[in-house]
């Protein structure tokens, strides 16, 4: 009796968890096609944690970014608040029971367990995301610490899925260094391209000593070498992935470093007024070169 019951309790909630990774492979597939098309790269265990991952991590930015504060109106930054941190105590909660009423949360807190991350790059995450609740100019130190919770943590949430998947990869230890640059890149790409955005709409810039209204082509270049040397650091920890990853993460680089390139060639002034992309097809053909073991020059 008592293990018939085992058995239903273990089948309902794997059903549940099933139905929970469905809706993070939904959100990154509809928010993200350049990590939905990196992802099919990996093998199905890993692609399921890095969608839970990046899941998480785009509902907290619809808190603080999009979604939450258009459907609220103008001045909802204390309920958004609100919002956030009802959302990372959900979080915890299901880290510590194994369960929650939020998809989201369920599939990225099955991961977290699974994978063991905690509270240690949890934290730094949502601090950065409360930062976004309350804009201010960033000197160097605001802006290492955002970039840090926002983007580099996140890098080493996918290195434990990927060191998890093969013992053969580097220790997490030697691939800390590599994923923070990764994040890093990422993100003060994603600054670039949304120059215009985050200043006209959101009133940000994340940029120590850059002002959006006098934004140069002297900055521009500076900040574009210096995403460049980030790109060269994170391709140093390639061979230290199981090779599962590899050209998943190659793809990565290769999309962000092709954002770069493209940041490279529009002026500055239409960069504060224009949002640059890669197009699909070019897409296609930097994921092609990533099957075929291209990584960034």
């Amino acid at each position: 009796m008592d293990s018939n019951n085992d058995a239903t309790q273990s089948t309902n909630l794997q059903r549940y968890r099933a139905a929970a990774e469905h809706a993070a492979a939904m959100v990154i597939r509809d928010y993200s096609t350049s990590f939905g098309w990196a992802s099919k790269l990996l093998p199905a265990a890993t692609r399921t944690h890095i969608a839970n991952i990046y899941a998480m991590v785009r509902v907290a930015d619809e808190v603080v970014d999009g979604s939450a504060v258009e459907a609220m109106g103008k001045g909802s930054m204390a309920r958004a608040e609100k919002l956030l941190n009802a959302y990372e105590d959900e979080i915890y909660q299901a880290l510590e029971i194994g369960f929650s009423t939020d998809l989201v949360v369920q599939a990225f807190s099955s991961s977290a367990r699974a994978l063991g991350i905690g509270r240690d790059l949890i934290e730094p995450f949502f601090d950065s995301m409360r930062m976004d609740l309350n804009p201010v100019v960033y000197d160097q130190a605001a802006y290492e610490k955002y970039i840090y919770g926002s983007a580099e943590v996140v890098g080493l949430m996918c290195v434990k899925a990927f060191v998890a998947a093969d013992k053969s990869a580097w220790p997490y230890e030697q691939l800390v260094t590599p994923a923070r640059a990764l994040g890093s890149a990422f993100q003060k790409v994603n600054f670039l391209r949304d120059l215009a955005a985050d200043f006209q709409t959101l009133g940000r810039c994340y940029f120590p000593g850059i002002d959006p209204l006098n934004f140069s082509e002297a900055d521009k270049t500076a900040l574009v070498a210096e995403i460049d040397s980030e790109i060269r650091v994170a391709m140093s920890g390639i061979p230290g992935l199981p090779k599962s990853a590899r050209k998943a993460v190659s793809a990565a680089l290769l999309f962000f470093d092709a954002l770069n390139r493209e940041i490279e060639n529009t002026s500055a002034s239409k960069l504060v007024s224009t949002r640059v992309r890669v197009s699909d097809p070019k897409k296609i053909l930097i994921l092609i070169k990533a099957i075929s073991g291209a990584t960034p020059k």
